[in-house]
């Protein structure tokens, strides 16, 4: 069995030994290998990388790196390398071609005789040159690396034509390593969780690896999502909080408002007739307003007679209608002999209201109520323009109630 381990035989141990089972700055990449990449933190505590962090000089093609720590994953048999920059190094970068850009890479790159036959043991820090090209890609780190950033050199340039334009043309490729079990800070990309229940920092939550997702913690986990942190859910019945203050729940396909607080909407009905001149609201006022959660929908309705509205064109037995905002379910028991309320107000009698309602019903799939008439039978006609009373200027009729939509 080709079980390593260190620190337990007597004599023996290689420095193979020593990479595969060393338990430091190592994130798992599975359960045999670890990620390359640079160990965090900064001298003032304010940046989350600063370790082998690039600076080129103005008008050159010259670039230092600072010191930092740094693993190269060598793969499952190979182990890792742990590396130290003690201290600052420079960089020169060859003058652009004469014709087209290239692409550089700035890598740390493994010489291991015992497996390259480089006849080297060492670690560098390296430029590995890029080909010109009209539109050049990067090449490939020979052997083993982690490259650490992406140069562009333009064509023509040096160090006596302006030099490598620092600010635009660099493209950093660091990503960080932890110790085993640490909360991984997300600086570039941090790739896949390698179990559930790993941890890393976002920049603005501490997420955790659910096995499909970096999910923010707590609050996603069990808890209610803040606004603006959950865009798709990590599993069925998960719960979020809107921009607009609703809670939402996860179904396993959408987000489903869940139990929001319904508001009014307001709504300009259609004021219709079955027989005769459709009715004009002309100077009156003609309102309405919805509050609708799920398929329950609250509705109140609003007409004030004005001196031009068309009262007298319409015909005395008109039958008035009034269009919903939404289509009442059609089921036969749930729409026949369902009913709103109504009330009508007459302006030339101060006080004297007539209570009524109005049917429920549903034409080309378009949602009415129709049919007003008292409430108490006190009259058996159905309200128009000489019902309840002869209406005119100032009138009001009001229509309420709630009742079911078919969506």
């Amino acid at each position: 069995m080709n079980l390593r381990s260190a620190w337990v035989a007597e004599t023996g141990q290689t420095r193979e030994d020593t990479r595969l089972t060393q338990l430091g700055a190592t994130t798992p990449a599975n359960p045999l290998e670890v990620r390359s990449g640079i160990l965090p933190g900064s001298y003032d505590g304010l940046n989350r990388m600063s370790g082998f962090s690039l600076v080129g000089a103005s008008g050159a093609m010259t670039a230092t790196v600072h010191e930092g720590r740094a693993v190269v994953a060598a793969g499952a048999t190979q182990g890792a390398y742990p590396i130290t920059l003690p201290e600052p190094a420079t960089l020169t970068f060859t003058d652009g071609d004469a014709t087209n850009p290239r692409i550089d890479l700035v890598v740390l790159r493994i010489y291991d005789s015992l497996y390259d036959n480089s006849g080297q043991t060492k670690a560098a820090l390296e430029i590995v040159k890029g080909t010109p090209a009209a539109t050049p890609t990067a090449p490939v780190i020979p052997g083993i690396g982690l490259a650490l950033y992406q140069v562009k050199v333009a064509a023509g340039i040096s160090a006596g034509k302006g030099g490598i334009t620092w600010s635009t043309d660099v493209t950093d490729l660091r990503t960080p390593v932890v110790a085993l079990g640490g909360i991984l800070p997300a600086y570039g990309e941090t790739g896949n969780g390698a179990y559930p229940g790993q941890f890393r920092d976002s920049g603005g939550a501490l997420q955790r690896w659910d096995g499909s997702a970096w999910v923010s913690y707590p609050s996603a986990l069990g808890g209610i999502a803040p606004a603006g942190a959950v865009t798709t859910a990590s599993y069925t019945g998960q719960y979020r909080d809107t921009s607009a203050g609703v809670l939402q729940r996860w179904n396993g396909t959408t987000w489903v408002n869940y139990l929001p607080s319904p508001t009014w909407t307001d709504y300009t009905p259609v004021w219709g007739a079955e027989s005769g001149t459709a009715p004009a609201i002309g100077n009156g006022t003609l309102a309405g307003s919805y509050a609708k959660l799920g398929t329950v929908v609250h509705i109140r309705i609003y007409l004030k007679i004005g001196s031009t509205t068309n009262l007298t064109a319409q015909a005395a037995a008109a039958n008035w209608t009034f269009r919903l905002p939404f289509v009442p379910n059609g089921t036969a028991w749930k729409l026949d002999g369902r009913v709103l309320n109504a009330e009508a107000f007459d302006s030339t009698s101060p006080g004297t209201f007539y209570q009524g309602s109005g049917l429920l019903a549903v034409t080309s799939g378009i949602g009415y109520v129709r049919s007003l008439r008292d409430s108490l039978a006190t009259s058996s006609g159905i309200w128009a323009k000489a019902l309840p009373f002869t209406w005119a200027t100032g009138d009001v009729l009001s229509i309420h109630g709630t009742y079911e939509s078919a969506s």
